[in-house]
């Protein structure tokens, strides 16, 4: 059993990883590669000037990997379901169990109507710390937004879900805020160079 886990490798479900893996939790991500990204050029990324979005993706998954999330490339979910102690999340091939489940899989939201999430209209319904109707299940990214579909609301999305599971185990309001002491010329494992 995982702590986490993540349908979606975009940049929400490979943010949610990120936070989730860099501060003691366990993520497990199913990655299609299905995203939108790879038909992006990112010049309106904050702090990228002009970058093509698979190139983009593929820096996120080795900074991901850098710190040991499970990440299943080419696996699909065909399924969720609610267990005793979390969710499962089935493939054609095996199933996982976790105790937090982040739906980030675009504008596709039939994981999330399966799951039994309360919809606004055609979009999942969500909080600000993206938590559906269903209880430590979190949907991302353009499945909770009718139009405003950009990489990076999808990574603040990822970020603001990690970071509600982060407090929940925490028991107070957890913040992933590095300096630049953390880093020591490595930022998670990955060369500042």
């Amino acid at each position: 059993m995982t702590d986490v886990v993540i349908v979606g490798g975009g940049p929400a479900g490979l943010t949610a990883a990120l936070f989730a893996q860099k501060n003691g939790l366990d993520a497990t991500v199913f990655d299609t590669d299905g995203t939108w990204m790879h038909k992006a050029h990112l010049f309106n990324y904050p702090g990228i000037g002009s970058q093509d979005g698979s190139a983009f993706l593929e820096t996120l998954r080795q900074q991901v990997d850098s710190f040991g999330v499970d990440r299943r490339q080419g696996t699909e979910a065909t399924d969720v379901a609610t267990t005793d102690d979390g969710f499962r999340v089935d493939s054609d091939d095996e199933s996982v169990e976790g105790s937090y489940l982040v739906l980030a899989t675009g504008a596709n939201r039939d994981l999330a109507e399966s799951l039994g999430c309360e919809f606004e209209g055609d979009v999942v319904d969500v909080g600000v710390d993206m938590e559906t109707s269903v209880d430590d299940a979190y949907a991302t990214g353009a499945m909770v937004r009718a139009e405003e579909w950009q990489a990076v609301i999808s990574a603040g999305d990822g970020a603001a879900a990690a970071l509600n599971i982060l407090s929940k185990e925490m028991g107070e309001h957890y913040h992933d805020f590095d300096v630049p002491a953390d880093a020591d010329g490595v930022f998670g494992g990955m060369s500042d160079e």
